[in-house]
């Protein structure tokens, strides 16, 4: 199926146009410097379960159980 003239020169001149703006952004649509990309209860859990994780490792790793449990690891 072929398109029309009319069709081709309606892309043509809006192609045209968009090239004619080619730089020139508005500042509503221009990216601002002080966003994150993530948002503060994102990054609060993440620091949470982080936090948490190294708390009970050390809390299991410096407990009398670990201990005999690292001792039967070697002596076995």
């Amino acid at each position: 199926q072929t398109t029309s003239r009319r069709l081709a020169g309606r892309k043509v001149e809006k192609f045209e146009k968009n090239i004619k703006k080619r730089g020139l952004v508005s500042e509503s649509t221009a990216k601002k410097g002080n966003s994150y990309p993530v948002g503060p209860v994102v990054l609060g859990f993440f620091v949470f379960v982080v936090i948490g994780s190294c708390k009970q490792f050390f809390l299991f790793m410096f407990s009398p159980i670990a201990f005999l449990w690292m001792m039967h690891l070697i002596y076995e």
